[in-house]
């Protein structure tokens, strides 16, 4: 199963009768602006339609009149009416689209806002099912499908709706008959749209498909092209871009297809009404029945006719690309999150940091055995407490559940005596830091990066918390110091580096409970001793969980619990443990026969 078959699943298709529905819900707050807008477009399709009024008036002037003075001054009265009604237009449709435009950025900040706030509200489980590049099509790209709808394309097909009818009203006035013989012509035409909506729609959707794809190879492969490039995998990944890339074209094309072979259509159903009316019209100016002038009017008429409907393919093309994009935002609108927030969740004033797991059952998914089987432990607070045990045990796992990144099957997890499930989330994870061995940096500067945007924070409490976990002494050799910038995911630091600016980062928002994961892992013997002497000082802080393989970082924990399989297996510190000569014991004379080989 794809990672991100959860969001684009090819069963997950909604009707457009869902999708204006939903849509509707944003344009509510401007349904006035919509009001006005509309009426701006009928009065410029009026406008636009009396042009050929006044053409025919003037055919039939020329013809029945013979003053030649009283003939000028028609002449300038019509051509200046004419004129005019053109330039009342032109201004309306600027506001018209002025109006339509503000509205359109208003409405899309409000849907791109939710979207990411949502993304924010989703699980780690969740997240890791979604690939970047999915994420970012729909925030960035899908969007702006919904732009150009809401700017332009409704209200134009509204528009276009009312072009097609007010110029039915003229033919009719002008001649039922010839109006009869145009509308004789229109089943023809609505089995054709019925056609091309039902194929469009479809190649539509896979064309967004298709561009998902290509920007989730892109995210993943320009993010891991030092792993390509080590393994010289370039010619390989160059075919598999090829494959996207083809795939995208071919999409493409079929797209273009199904345009390319409705628009002639309907210019050809145009050209046989040109025909039809010619004919017959002709033969009803011969014999009187029609002013040449009328015939005229009515033949600019059809031209006005048929437009709309050419313009409307066009823009159905965009309306349903834009449902295609509404699709799958509405997809990840949908998902609703699993970590739940609890209502009237507990907001923790006093933190004082015991943590009891009772009987915790936990594993990631139904068909996996249990990660966590039947697991029980208490950290009394202030104590420092070290999970060791072999790659998959459950140590990570523990950490990531007090946090609340997943929830558990059975039992329960308490802290200070209170279920975390009740606890509000956000004043859970306040009370927490986290000290990860993948410390992740944002584009910035290194200021930014340690006070994450908080503007509570003083620059006297940020060069404390520096100086406090040893962070001031490469940061006091950078050029420009805490202005130095951080290129993107801090490559322009070294592993250590970026662990001690995750230390300083954890401090300074002066948290009750503190998480370290494999924090002293893959860095320098030098940075090493510096991690050491931060960890030794932020012990007094408050309580600390530590998960790490090297031993010689935990072995002055308060307490040692070492974890297999999901079970615990023992419990005491490092000399207790050491004497029972039972699995930490073995760990721990494994490394040190390693430390003596080197």
């Amino acid at each position: 199963m794809p990672r991100d078959e959860l969001i684009t699943s090819k069963n997950r298709k909604m009707s457009d009768l869902t999708i204006i529905k939903r849509l509707l819900v944003y344009c509510k707050p401007y349904k006035l602006q919509y009001v006005l807008a509309l009426i701006l477009a009928f009065l410029c399709v009026f406008l636009e339609t009396l042009g050929p009024k006044f053409m025919g008036w003037l055919v039939d002037m020329f013809k029945d009149n013979n003053e030649v003075k009283v003939t000028l001054a028609k002449v300038f009265i019509l051509t200046g009416s004419y004129f005019s009604c053109l330039l009342a237009s032109t201004i309306l449709s600027y506001i018209q689209q002025l109006l339509l435009a503000k509205m359109g950025q208003k409405i899309l900040y409000t849907v791109r806002e939710e979207i990411f706030t949502h993304v924010e509200s989703l699980s780690h489980e969740q997240l890791n099912n979604i690939p970047v590049g999915t994420l970012v099509t729909r925030v960035a790209f899908d969007t702006m499908s919904l732009n150009e709808m809401f700017t332009d394309v409704v209200i134009n097909i509204l528009k276009n709706v009312m072009t097609i009818c007010v110029v039915l009203v003229w033919m009719f006035t002008i001649s039922w008959q010839l109006a009869l013989m145009i509308l004789a012509f229109s089943p023809v035409i609505v089995i054709a749209s019925f056609i091309f909506r039902k194929f469009s729609r479809k190649a539509y959707r896979n064309v967004r498909t298709h561009v998902t794809n290509m920007n989730i190879f892109l995210s993943e492969n320009i993010s891991g092209i030092k792993i390509t490039q080590a393994f010289n995998q370039e010619e390989k990944k160059t075919l598999e871009f090829e494959k996207n890339n083809n795939d995208l074209r071919i999409a493409s094309h079929k797209e273009i297809l199904v345009f390319a072979i409705f628009r002639p259509f309907i210019y050809s159903i145009y050209m046989s009404c040109v025909l039809v009316i010619l004919y017959f019209g002709g033969k009803m100016a011969i014999n009187d029945l029609i002013s040449a002038g009328s015939l005229l009017t009515f033949y600019n008429y059809i031209s006005q006719f048929f437009n709309p409907i050419q313009n409307l393919a066009e823009q159905y093309n965009t309306l349903q690309s834009a449902f295609a994009s509404c699709e799958k935002i509405f997809t990840i609108l949908d998902l609703k999150p699993t970590i739940v927030e609890p209502e009237n969740g507990i907001i923790l004033d006093d933190f004082k940091g015991k943590i009891e797991f009772k009987h915790v059952f936990f594993k990631y998914n139904e068909k996996q055995d249990w990660i966590l089987n039947d697991v029980s432990f208490v950290v009394e607070p202030g104590q420092t407490v070290a999970f060791v045990g072999s790659t998959g045990s459950g140590k990570t796992t523990i950490l990531s559940l007090i946090v609340r990144n997943y929830d558990i099957q059975a039992g329960e997890i308490l802290i200070d005596g209170i279920n975390i499930s009740k606890i509000n989330i956000e004043s859970l994870r306040k009370n927490i830091g986290q000290m990860l061995q993948d410390v992740f940096l944002f584009s910035g500067t290194v200021y930014s990066n340690i006070v994450l945007k908080d503007e509570n924070i003083t620059k006297e409490e940020v060069d404390k918390a520096c100086k406090y976990v040893n962070a001031n002494h490469f940061i006091d050799k950078l050029d420009n110091g805490y202005s130095e910038e951080v290129r993107e995911r801090g490559n322009n630091f070294s592993q250590g580096q970026r662990q001690l600016l995750s230390f300083a980062r954890t401090i300074v928002h002066k948290p009750k409970l503190m998480i370290l994961d494999e924090a002293t892992a893959n860095i320098d013997t030098e940075t090493e001793v510096l991690i050491q002497d931060s960890l030794e000082k932020m012990k007094s802080i408050g309580t600390m969980l530590i998960v790490a393989h090297r031993l010689s970082t935990i072995q002055h924990a308060d307490k040692i619990i070492v974890i297999h399989n999901g079970h615990i297996m023992e419990e005491g510190n490092h000399q207790t443990l050491l004497k029972k000569k039972g699995m930490y014991y073995n760990l721990y004379e494994i490394q040190l026969k390693k430390l003596k080989e080197c």
